[in-house]
């Protein structure tokens, strides 16, 4: 009898995997495997280079605990610390009752930076959803983004594990009865903008069936700025080309006391853990090699990427929480005369023009007032652009969540009114301990898992007991958004909510904010 079909009879706990038997945790409602490597250790030589196949073993493997985050350095945010590259493992969680072909869904956490998949609880979403549940770790910061002239692959290590954990997938999803031949990728900022890349790749082809983009960043510039003053503008939010990266690499190597990438593969993963900035450096991810041969912000503008249905949305408030961390956070809250510089430093003679639009006394605040801008111009004047590229080749249903007492799951102490912010979907859809529900956000996180699982099932969210969600249509004169806020989903008309009439449409010429 095949391992999974015995487990499906008896509970049992063993699973095997093409690559070998894997023990997990059966509890009352789920089966959980965490920890199985998708592929070897990326050491030695084989750091900063393409994934290596994961060398089989005999016997049972014990798979009930996470396996080690990729080496990372923490925030204020999130207090996750790491120096073991051999971190790319998943995870694997499974409803307890019997069941076959249940759909897949592969979640790709945010940042870039820091993180692993063990972080997000989806217990809830595998039993309420039936479906079958994988988290996943990939290489972070410098491991994942890194650049050195002759490094093959510069810049895009992070987003090779990704694929190689989605081939995992394919191969050995009926082990765990999931469908392989039914797989949806989400993921939320740092995660939805990876599989913008993925759309766009060439060895992204034919690796999942349905895309969710949460709050994904794939389309957007960066304003001079938005994420901090002092940081330049730049036309892409997270791609840079090979150039780019190993100019940078060969900035770093010194610094680190190396003149070859032979000297720099040999360094202690602590010693380049010292500089924090160097992880953070090398958080975006290169175009310009095999991997991703063009910006993916230009393939899905040309049309040229892998058509699959979507799920595509974003924060009715998304950089509210960027202006909290870069300043009330650190106790320095906008000023009315820094909202000023500000304006100026983004729109230069343009600003006074963004400023009438956006007034302090409408947002109450002058860092209400300035994360409004951000979010209009930079968030959802992208989230907008993409949905409308995405619908065109497929079908797309776009959101906005739009809970402005969302709780705050991240230990951020200050009274900064945090609104919908960027992530605040997160505790609606995964299990967040820091935080309590009310009974309407409770219903609203089941209409919302409902949702996403039935997207998942047959590539359309709609369902029994659900508000109606119309695809988006990107030649109605308001194509429809599906806003979702506790006991109020509705379509909500995108443009109108975020100014996008004021703000030029990407490459339209000079205008504010251009």
């Amino acid at each position: 009898m095949p391992a999974e079909r015995a487990a499906e009879k008896t509970g049992e706990s063993v699973v095997r995997t093409d690559a070998g038997a894997v023990r997990g945790t059966v509890t009352g409602e789920h089966r959980i495997f965490q920890g199985i490597p998708y592929a070897a250790p990326p050491v030695g030589e084989l750091r900063w280079n393409s994934p290596a196949p994961v060398k089989s073993w005999t016997g049972i493997r014990e798979a009930t605990k996470p396996g080690s985050v990729c080496p990372q350095v923490g925030s204020d945010y999130a207090k996750v610390t790491g120096s073991d590259e051999d971190c790319l493992f998943l995870n694997v969680t499974v409803p307890r009752t019997p069941g076959r072909n249940r759909p897949v869904m592969v979640w790709i956490h945010g940042d870039g930076a820091l993180g692993s998949g063990d972080l997000s609880d989806v217990r809830r979403i595998a039993t309420r959803g039936d479906v079958v549940v994988v988290t996943i770790n990939y290489r972070l910061g410098v491991f994942g983004g890194f650049g050195y002239p002759g490094l093959a692959g510069s810049g895009t290590y992070g987003l090779q594990d990704q694929q190689a954990a989605l081939r995992w997938v394919r191969r050995n999803a009926a082990a765990f009865g999931g469908d392989p031949a039914n797989v949806t990728a989400f993921g939320l900022s740092w995660g939805a903008l990876s599989i913008s890349g993925h759309l766009t790749s060439p060895g992204g082809e034919g690796l999942f069936d349905r895309a969710v983009m949460q709050s994904g960043e794939g389309m957007m510039d960066m304003l001079a700025g938005s994420m901090g003053e002092g940081v330049p503008a730049y036309p892409f939010y997270a791609w840079r080309t090979v150039a780019e990266v190993e100019k940078m690499g060969t900035y770093v190597a010194p610094r680190l006391g190396c003149e070859d990438l032979r000297c720099l593969r040999a360094l202690p993963v602590e010693k380049i853990l010292e500089v924090p900035q160097i992880m953070n450096m090398f958080q975006t991810y290169a175009y310009g090699s095999e991997t991703l041969p063009r910006s993916p912000a230009v393939e899905l503008r040309a049309g040229r990427f892998h058509p699959v249905p979507a799920i595509s949305g974003a924060t009715r408030d998304e950089h509210r929480i960027f202006v909290g961390l870069f300043h009330d956070a650190v106790g320095k809250p906008v000023t009315t005369e820094q909202y000023g510089r500000l304006l100026k430093t983004a729109f230069g003679r343009d600003a006074a023009r963004v400023r009438a639009r956006y007034p302090v006394a409408r947002y109450g605040s002058p860092g209400l007032a300035w994360a409004a801008v951000v979010t209009d111009r930079m968030w959802a004047r992208a989230t907008f652009e993409q949905n409308r590229l995405l619908s065109g080749k497929a079908p797309t249903y776009a959101y906005q969540f739009a809970d402005r007492r969302a709780p705050m799951f991240l230990p951020l102490k200050t009274d900064f009114s945090w609104g919908a912010y960027h992530a605040g979907d997160m505790p609606y859809l995964f299990t967040e301990k820091a935080v309590t529900l009310t009974p309407a956000q409770r219903r609203l996180s089941d209409q919302m898992i409902a949702y996403w699982t039935n997207f998942a099932r047959t590539g359309d969210p709609n369902g029994k007991g659900l508000p109606r969600w119309e695809r988006f249509d990107r030649a109605a004169a308001v194509p429809h958004t599906q806003s979702l806020a506790p006991d109020a989903i509705k379509p909500v008309d995108y443009a109108a909510d975020h100014n996008l009439g004021f703000w030029p449409a990407p490459g339209a010429g000079a205008a504010p904010g251009q």
